[in-house]
């Protein structure tokens, strides 16, 4: 039994998309997510293909720091840090992000040496400049006029304290224990929920935090970034392992909730969330 409505408990933004989240208390919501969150990305140099930690595990060890102006500050182990400038006016190239096409400007060749030291391979730093207009969300689970920035498909992912409790509990079933109990940063979302019963979130369509209301249009699909370690960047097996036995829905395994904002506003750490019939 729960003994605390739901609400907020943290809020999570990635500046560089696979880069370490920034928790902060309160950020600003665009139509296209959290601002800040996921507005650039790294490409491989020679496919144009977005590079994320289920190709480079190291790079949950890397940072980017948001500066005032638009650029970023970076760090990763071994490397000095460095400042970004935002791309202006640069033209535009077509990127890749899965099996969507997406306009992006490129950073300063300074980015992409940097990183392309750090990783050992031939990278891009690349921004989105108008998420307006540059990348539709999934038609058949968005409406007109819905766009994301460089996150995976949804402008923002929320998951609930209560259900990796009580994934962490099934993990420790298993013969594998010794890889739990995970941390929610596994999952990085980017609106954390506590006071809910554990997997409540499977049956939200709408909800309303604090003075936004949000479609809930599918659970979200997990990868083996879940499995990377983002402290250490060392894989295991787990959550995957104990998703497949206990969260299987069609060859999908499942954790956490996409969402899709229906205006504007602020989220704050104590919001309160309910659901909206």
């Amino acid at each position: 039994m729960t003994t605390t409505s739901p609400r907020v408990s943290a809020l999570h933004i990635y500046p560089v998309k696979s880069l370490r989240g920034i928790s902060t208390r309160q950020a600003v919501l665009e139509p296209w997510g959290l601002a800040g969150d996921r507005r650039w990305a790294l490409v491989d140099a020679r496919t144009q293909k977005v590079v994320t930690q289920r190709e480079e595990p190291r790079l949950a060890l890397a940072a980017a720091l948001p500066l005032e102006g638009g650029g970023l500050r970076l760090a990763a182990p071994g490397m000095p840090p460095l400042e970004v400038p935002p791309p202006r006016g640069g033209p535009l190239e077509t990127v890749r992000i899965f099996t969507d096409k997406v306009d992006a400007v490129a950073a300063d060749d300074a980015a992409g040496d940097w990183f392309g030291a750090y990783l050992g391979v031939p990278v891009r730093l690349v921004h989105l400049d108008d998420p307006a207009v540059r990348r539709p969300v999934d038609p058949d689970f968005a409406l007109p006029g819905d766009t994301v920035s460089l996150a995976d498909g949804f402008p923002l992912l929320l998951t609930t304290s209560a259900s990796l409790a009580s994934l962490n509990s099934l993990i420790a079933e298993g013969d594998r224990a010794a890889e739990g109990p995970l941390p929610m940063s596994r999952f990085r979302p980017n609106v954390v929920v506590e006071g809910t019963e554990a997997w409540a979130e499977d049956d939200w369509q709408r909800v309303r935090i604090g003075e936004v209301t949000f479609r809930v249009p599918k659970p979200c699909a997990r990868c083996v970034v879940t499995t990377t370690d983002q402290e250490t960047a060392e894989r295991g097996k787990e959550p995957l392992r104990t998703l497949a036995k206990h969260r299987n829905f069609g060859t999908k395994l499942l954790f956490g909730q996409n969402m899709i904002p229906e205006g504007s506003g602020t989220l704050r750490v104590g919001d309160p969330l309910t659901r909206v019939e």
